[in-house]
């Protein structure tokens, strides 16, 4: 069965969670590793989720805030070790828009020594992917969609899971109404929440560019959409988290509402 993997939910300021990422597992076991947090945690949380990174060859990171590209930094590395040791077997291609792929290509030439490099463009690819660009990866027809970001340059992405259902992931920034026909009657949608809607003054999500369960929950509802994913949360709430965010949520969307912990596993029936 397809599956997200909930590596983290939190937004750039957590402490006790991981940064918002997650793998995308197909029906032969295979991942789609989307985002990569802001560090070595990464490494952390692969493996507490039973992910073992020699089984990484593709990943998307849908734009440059350090809280979603900087993880990236350290997969490579340890992917770059596993080559040069002869134990990671095949390619590693990594897909982002022109924006991140110039940063990422700085940084591992900025930051890695010589001998890290050898790999790229050899057997570790950036690619650089278009708005509405159709690209295969596993066996997803995967069509990335800029996300009309309010701050930086942000993509995000739709496919067919192998099960036929529609899945829409949408960065970290509330979905733009340009976008509802891209994403109409889709049967999950991963939505972040940077807060509750009680607790706006508090947080001042819309002044960072982010949204509230409450406003996700009718945008979900707006075009349709079957099952809301909420993630990129803050963490004061602590284990009443996912209950109280559910709770407003389902105020305004009658489909199904989740808001995974750290490691959590959503199975895509």
């Amino acid at each position: 069965m397809e599956k997200i993997i909930v590596l983290g939910t939190g937004t750039a300021s957590v402490v006790e969670n991981y940064n918002t990422c997650f793998a995308l597992q197909n029906n032969k076991g295979n991942y789609l590793l989307v985002d990569a947090g802001g560090g070595n945690g990464i490494l952390r949380q692969l493996k507490r989720a039973n992910i073992d990174l020699l089984n990484i060859h593709n990943m998307f990171i849908s734009h440059k805030h350090i809280d979603h590209l900087y993880g990236v930094l350290w997969i490579y590395r340890f992917v770059d070790i596993a080559m040069r040791k002869g134990t990671y077997k095949g390619e590693l291609n990594i897909y982002c828009h022109d924006e991140v792929a110039k940063i990422l290509e700085d940084q591992i030439h900025t930051l890695l020594r010589k001998e890290q490099q050898r790999f790229i463009n050899d057997r570790i690819f950036i690619n650089v992917v278009k708005n509405h660009e159709m690209v295969k990866i596993l066996d997803y027809e995967i069509e990335f969609l800029d996300i009309l970001a309010k701050s930086d340059k942000q993509y995000g992405f739709k496919t067919v899971l192998n099960n036929g259902k529609t899945l829409a992931f949408l960065g970290d920034e509330p979905l733009d109404e340009r976008l509802y026909n891209d994403v109409e009657n889709v049967d999950y949608l991963l939505h972040e929440s940077f807060c509750l809607e009680t607790e706006s003054d508090k947080f001042k999500p819309r002044e960072k560019n982010h949204d509230t369960a409450k406003s996700a929950s009718i945008k979900a509802k707006k075009i349709g959409a079957k099952n809301l994913i909420l993630w990129h949360t803050q963490e004061n709430l602590g284990k009443d988290r996912s209950k109280m965010y559910i709770k407003e949520a389902k105020e305004n969307f009658a489909g199904n509402v989740y808001v995974p912990n750290d490691l959590d596993i959503i199975e895509l029936k």
